[in-house]
């Protein structure tokens, strides 16, 4: 067996435990990225966004339209002149669960390195 998926048998916690906590709306690079940002900088804008995390509109769009169906970012269109701007933030319950997906994760991989 590779030694990446040896499980601690010895942790106080079983590992399905820590998976079970780990969000699938956070799965992919791009949303660890967009909820990342979100959590640093309370409001981004769509550009600001795609220049940061270098993915191109549809697929920035495609997760956010996910992340914003999930109810974890609230959406503003404004017009800042005659230019569309659209910003986007993190909602309490987006951070909430972002949060406790980290923890998992964090848990998940200290459950691994106690077990080396």
């Amino acid at each position: 067996m590779a030694r990446w998926c040896t499980l601690n048998t010895n942790a106080s916690k079983p590992v399905k435990e820590y998976l079970e906590n780990i969000n699938k709306a956070f799965e992919s690079k791009a949303r660890l990225g967009i909820m990342s940002v979100l959590l640093v900088d309370d409001r981004v804008d769509f550009n600001t966004l795609k220049e940061t995390l270098q993915l191109t509109d549809g697929n920035l769009a495609s997760h956010l339209r996910a992340l914003e169906e999930a109810k974890y970012l609230q959406v503003e269109k404004q017009f800042v002149g005659r230019k569309p701007n659209t910003t986007y933030q993190a909602t309490e319950a987006g951070r909430e669960a972002f949060k406790s997906h980290l923890d998992a994760l964090e848990q998940l991989i200290l459950n691994n390195r106690q077990s080396d």
